[in-house]
C-alpha cells in the first residue's frame, strides 16, 4: 500500500528542478507573446476595416476597383512568398499536429514567418472589405509563436512540440474571442483527442494567460456585450427548432461547398483558378464588392457590427442578408486570401435567427429575437465546423449568455448532427487534403497506399503555380 504524499519532500523536489521551472517560464513567456500577437492582429484588422468603411462611405463605387485589386495583390503575395498562410489557419495547425507529418515539414504550416504573414495579409483582407474574420487565423498566429518556444526547451521537456502547438492554437481562440474557456474546449475538441496528464496544467495555464493578455488590452468585456434573455416558454420551441434546423442544413451545405471549392472541383471555374489564381482572386474580389454594394455595405468584413445591431434590435438588414453573406464568405474563402470563417459564420447564423424571429415570432419577435439570434450563431458555427462544444461555449462567452446554456448547447448539438449528414468535418478534411502529398510520400517510402477516404480527391494547387 502506497503511503500518503510527502508534502515537504515533493515541494523540495519541485523547487530543486531549476531546469523544469525554466522550461515553464519559457512556455508562459511565449504564451504572453502569443496573446500580444493576437492583440496586435486584432488592432490592425479592426483599423484596416474602419479605413475600408470610410472609403466605402466616401466613394462607394471605388470598391469595385479597390477590392479586386487588393484581393489579387494579397493572393499573389501569399502564393509567391507565404503559401502556408492561405485560408483559415486552423487546418494548417491540425496538419502540423498530424503524427505522419515529417518533422522538417512542420515549418510549412506554423512558424514565426507565417505568423507575421498571417497578421499582415489577414489585415489587408479586411482592408479590402472581404468577408473574412481574424479569429480562425489567430489560431495559426498563436500556434506559430508557441511553436518557436521549442528552441529554448531542453531535450525531453514535458512540453513536446505537439503540446506547444495545442497550447498555441487554443490560446489563439482564447485571446481572439476573449473566451479562455472556449480555448480550453477547442484544444480538446479540435486540436487534440485528449490533453496529456503530464502537461495539461501548463497547457491550460498558457491558454488562460494568453486570454488574460487580451483582457488586459481590451478590458473584461464580452465580444457582443450582454443580452437580455426572456423567459422562454413552450412558444419558443418551434422558432428555436426552426432556427437550428435551418442553420444545420445551411452550415452543412456551406462546409461541403467550401471543401469542394478549396479541394478543386471538376469545373471551369476551378480550372481557371488553378491556371490563373491571381486573376481568379481579382474576379472573386469584384464579386464580393458587388455583393457588398447590393447589400448596402452589410456583407463587407467579418459581420460583427451587424450582429451587434441585431442583438440590440437596431438592425434593418434585408431578408437577403443571409444569402448574400453566405455567398460573399464562400467566394472570399475560395479566392485564397488569408482569412477565417468564424466571425462570418456567426453573422450568418445571427441573420437566420433574426429572420425567423421576424417571420415566425410575430408580436413576440422583439422579446425572442436575442435568444433566437444567439441560438442561430451557435447552430451555424457548430454546423460549419462540426465542433458543437466549442461553438456553444464561444457564443455563451461572447454574449454573457449563461442563462441560455442549455438552449445554446441543444442548438449546437442538433445543428452539428444535421451537418454531419451533409458534409465531412470541414477543418479535418482540409487538413487531410493538405497532408495528401506528404502522406503519399511517406506511404510510398513504406511501400503502402493512402487509406484515406479522400484518396481520389484532387490535390491542392502547388505553391509554385502562381
Amino acid at each position: 500500500m502506497r503511503g500518503e504524499p510527502d508534502f515537504f519532500q515533493n515541494l523540495q523536489d519541485e523547487l530543486s528542478d531549476g531546469r523544469a521551472w525554466l522550461d515553464r517560464t519559457v512556455v508562459l513567456g511565449y504564451a504572453i507573446l502569443a496573446g500580444l500577437c493576437v492583440v496586435l492582429f486584432t488592432l490592425l484588422s479592426e483599423t484596416a476595416f474602419e479605413w475600408f468603411m470610410h472609403l466605402h462611405a466616401a466613394a462607394p463605387w471605388v470598391v469595385l476597383v479597390w477590392t479586386p485589386a487588393l484581393t489579387a495583390f494579397i493572393v499573389w503575395c501569399t502564393r509567391s512568398y507565404f503559401p502556408g498562410a492561405a485560408g483559415s489557419g486552423i487546418p494548417q495547425v491540425m496538419t502540423a499536429l498530424d503524427p505522419l507529418l515529417p518533422r522538417d515539414s512542420r515549418h510549412r504550416f506554423v512558424s514565426l514567418r507565417l505568423t507575421f504573414a498571417k497578421i499582415v495579409l489577414g489585415s489587408l483582407s479586411l482592408l479590402g472589405g472581404l468577408s473574412a474574420g481574424r479569429e480562425g487565423p489567430s489560431v495559426q498566429v498563436a500556434a506559430g509563436v508557441m511553436h518557436d518556444a521549442r528552441r529554448w526547451l531542453r531535450p525531453g521537456s514535458v512540453m513536446s512540440e505537439r503540446a506547444l502547438l495545442v497550447a498555441g492554437g487554443a490560446a489563439g481562440i482564447a485571446a481572439a474571442f476573449n473566451a479562455p474557456l472556449a480555448g480550453v474546449v477547442f484544444a480538446i475538441e479540435e486540436l487534440s483527442n485528449k490533453l496529456e496528464a503530464r502537461n495539461n496544467g501548463l497547457i491550460i495555464a498558457a491558454i488562460v494567460l494568453a486570454g488574460l493578455v487580451s483582457i488586459s488590452a481590451f478590458g473584461n468585456l464580452t465580444y457582443f456585450g450582454s443580452i437580455e434573455v426572456p423567459r422562454l416558454d413552450w412558444g419558443a420551441i418551434l422558432p428555436g427548432v426552426l432556427v437550428t434546423v435551418i442553420c444545420g442544413v445551411l452550415g452543412g451545405l456551406f462546409s461541403r461547398l467550401l471543401t469542394a471549392s478549396l479541394a478543386g472541383m471538376p469545373d471551369r471555374f476551378s480550372a481557371f483558378r488553378k491556371r490563373f489564381p491571381v486573376r481568379f482572386a481579382a474576379a472573386c474580389g469584384l464579386m464580393v464588392a458587388i455583393i457588398g454594394l447590393v447589400s448596402g455595405g452589410a456583407t463587407f468584413g467579418a459581420g460583427a457590427e451587424e450582429v451587434r445591431n441585431m442583438l440590440a434590435g437596431e438592425s434593418d438588414i434585408s431578408r437577403l442578408y443571409v444569402l448574400l453573406k453566405f455567398v460573399a464568405t464562400w467566394i472570399t474563402s475560395w479566392s485564397g486570401v488569408p482569412g477565417g470563417i468564424f466571425a462570418p459564420s456567426l453573422s450568418i447564423g445571427a441573420g437566420v435567427g433574426h429572420d425567423v424571429a421576424q417571420i415566425v415570432a410575430g408580436s413576440n419577435a422583439s422579446a425572442l429575437a436575442p435568444a433566437l439570434i444567439a441560438m442561430g450563431m451557435a447552430a451555424f458555427l457548430a454546423a460549419t465546423t462540426q465542433a458543437p462544444l466549442t461553438s456553444f461555449i464561444i457564443v455563451m462567452e461572447m454574449i454573457d449568455g449563461r442563462p441560455m446554456v442549455l438552449s445554446l448547447m441543444a442548438a449546437a448539438m442538433l445543428a452539428s448532427l444535421i451537418s454531419r449528414l451533409i458534409s465531412r468535418p470541414l477543418y479535418s478534411t482540409l487538413s487531410h487534403i493538405m497532408m495528401r502529398p506528404l502522406r503519399g510520400d511517406v506511404n510510398a517510402a513504406q511501400g503502402g497506399t493512402d487509406p484515406s477516404p479522400l484518396a481520389g480527391a484532387p490535390a491542392p494547387t502547388p505553391p509554385a503555380d502562381r
